[in-house]
């Protein structure tokens, strides 16, 4: 849709989600043995869906957002999770999320999460959850989170195995797959998610933990930035400008500048804004004052406005009629008590009215019956006229009286434009496409005080030698949910020419679904790696080595284990020797005696106090 003036007008969509629909376990994710469930936990979005064979699961079959809302004191039958909530403006302050930035930390919550997963993919089975779980996690994810977890998934729902991995190294493999590229791998991995960016360096297949490094910059900052930018721009908006079409704007109009500075020039252009500028329509109402009115509407209105001067009119001329009758009626009364011969009575009463001689009542009394005359004789004339009028006859005349003076005017509303509701109800997005995701690449921009994507992935590159940079340089992969901005592929490619050293060589790939990828790859993981092999952990390893415990694979964190420090014999001795000498001393002090420790820690002696 585009306007008179040239500039694109859009509709927001305000999309309301749907309840999620109750599936059955097919007979194939059962046979010959139950298959795993696959679940991608995004701190946006979560996927689930089977890892079997067959076009019916290819695709996961929930995606819904990961919040669940529950007023305080409410039971947990009425939380509502996820696709349940139709719209989420009107319960925002309810909204709970099971993450803290990237890591999961309320349990509670994500206990919801699962059920919501469980109940919906159709698993009936009481007490217990017969299938594998393949869940994806954050890089570098705490030992703390992932015990959690694993208390909650075999404790709490009984799962026979489990397999962490991390969500950008799934979504790697799946596409390196897709290209043809063989194992091991290596490469650079840029994840963008809705709280936090990660760059991840692959080598020879196995995640170097130590040099990967996060950004707290993600989706969830650049919808507030925008909203932000917007709200100052409209102020009379701001109830309408509402993080759910924040969102909305960044998905379908927003974009990165291969070049920032060059293409804010861009914008300074007249002719390029009016071409670029994308129109947000907000819903209003149609019927408002001061719209279009047609000329009928008009002059009924103009012939009411007419009928109540009128009547107006007519009420002060009574009221008039009424006072001056009274004030003759009392000079008359003056006037008789002087035909009578009441001289001094007739005196006072002219000094109460501030009269001097009979002559100027006289003239009083002239003056007002010339009026009430007046007056008399013009309400009689109105009754006649108005006495064979009908109700369309003056109207009629109303019309007729007003002729030549109110043909112009309709002329003149005819020509003048009126005011475009509908043109006040636009938000004009302007460079405001291009600056919200500048966020990723200049924190600054929000007052965060850390590296943008580029420059930690200028740092990550010099933790390594000249070969290993330019074996990482070949295969950079840029995926997420919040790197769907188009250019944003030119973009990483430009930073890096001026990066790298000249006539080097250097890839940069996007992946073919950010968003959906790293489902996919943990599919292809579970369909590759039967359960029992490497990478899987069973309730026999939970008990055994505890929850922090994780079976290592090309796609998972490195396990690194808590070294708890038992006491040296030594350190016990010392324990023991000051635990004896502290009883010593509160058994002296109880009689009254000083004690003199010795060096080695014994009693030296006692002195009676005096």
């Amino acid at each position: 849709m585009t306007s008179a003036t040239g500039g694109k007008i859009f509709q927001f969509q305000d999309l309301k989600f749907s309840p999620d629909a109750l599936f059955e376990v097919k007979p194939e994710c059962l046979q010959p043995s139950p298959a795993p469930i696959v679940v991608d936990n995004g701190s946006f979005q979560t996927r689930a869906g089977w890892a079997c064979s067959g076009a019916e699961f290819s695709c996961p079959s929930m995606l819904f957002r990961s919040v669940a809302a529950r007023s305080r004191g409410a039971a947990r039958s009425e939380t509502q999770v996820g696709n349940d909530i139709p719209n989420l403006e009107p319960l925002r302050w309810l909204l709970k999320s099971q993450f803290d930035r990237n890591v999961v930390v309320n349990f509670e919550i994500q206990e919801l999460m699962l059920d919501y997963i469980f109940v919906h993919l159709g698993i009936g089975t009481q007490g217990h959850v017969e299938h594998p779980l393949v869940l994806t996690e954050a890089p570098c994810n705490p030992l703390h989170c992932r015990q959690m977890m694993s208390e909650l998934l075999f404790e709490c729902y009984g799962v026979p195995q489990v397999a962490y991995g991390v969500d950008g190294l799934f979504s790697f493999y799946s596409n390196n797959t897709q290209r043809g590229l063989k194992p091991p791998h290596t490469g650079l991995v840029i994840t963008s998610g809705y709280h936090c960016s990660h760059v991840l360096p692959f080598i020879s297949g196995r995640l170097d933990a130590f040099n990967c490094k996060r950004i707290n910059i993600g989706g969830s900052h650049t919808a507030a930035y925008m909203q932000r930018l917007l709200q100052l721009k409209y102020p009379a908006h701001q109830a309408a400008i509402t993080p759910s079409r924040m969102e909305e704007l960044l998905h379908h109009h927003c974009y990165v500048a291969v070049d920032y500075q060059q293409e804010l020039e861009k914008w300074r252009s007249a002719e390029f804004y009016e071409e670029e500028v994308h129109r947000m329509q907000l819903p209003f109402s149609g019927k408002v004052a001061g719209v279009f009115a047609s000329v009928e509407e008009r002059q009924d209105k103009r012939v009411q406005q007419l009928r109540r001067l009128e009547e107006l009119n007519n009420r002060h001329r009574e009221e008039k009629l009424q006072q001056d009758q009274e004030r003759l009626d009392t000079l008359l009364a003056v006037q008789e008590l002087l035909e009578e011969g009441a001289v001094e009575q007739f005196h006072r009463r002219l000094m109460e009215l501030n009269m001097d001689s009979t002559e100027e009542l006289q003239s009083y009394i002239h003056k007002l019956s010339l009026s009430v005359e007046q007056h008399r004789l013009a309400r009689a004339e109105i009754i006649e006229l108005e006495q064979p009028m009908d109700e369309g006859d003056g109207v009629n005349q109303i019309e007729a009286d007003l002729g030549d003076e109110s043909t112009e005017p309709e002329k003149a509303g005819n020509i003048q434009p009126v005011f475009n509701m509908a043109e006040y109800h636009q938000l004009f997005v302007g460079t405001e496409r291009l600056r919200a995701p500048e966020v990723l690449f200049r924190p600054s921009l929000i007052g965060e005080e850390q590296m943008g994507l580029i420059e930690t992935l200028q740092f990550v590159l010099e933790q390594y030698s000249a070969e290993q940079q330019a074996m990482l340089a070949e295969n950079v992969f840029l995926t997420g949910g919040n790197l769907l901005y188009p250019g944003v592929k030119e973009r990483v490619e430009r930073e890096l020419l001026a990066m790298r050293p000249f006539q080097s060589h250097f890839k940069v790939s996007l992946a073919s679904q950010p968003a959906l990828d790293a489902w996919f790859g943990a599919r292809d993981w579970a369909l590759r790696n039967p359960v029992g092999s490497e990478g899987w952990i069973s309730r026999q390893d939970y008990e055994e080595k505890g929850g922090e415990y994780l079976t290592e694979h090309w796609a998972s964190n490195i396990f690194i284990p808590m070294r708890i420090s038992k006491p040296t014999q030594r350190a016990n001795e010392v324990s023991l020797s000051s635990t004896e000498q502290s009883q010593d001393v509160n058994t002296a002090t109880s009689l009254d005696i000083d004690v003199v420790p010795d060096s080695d820690g014994g009693t030296l002696g006692a002195l009676m106090s005096q």
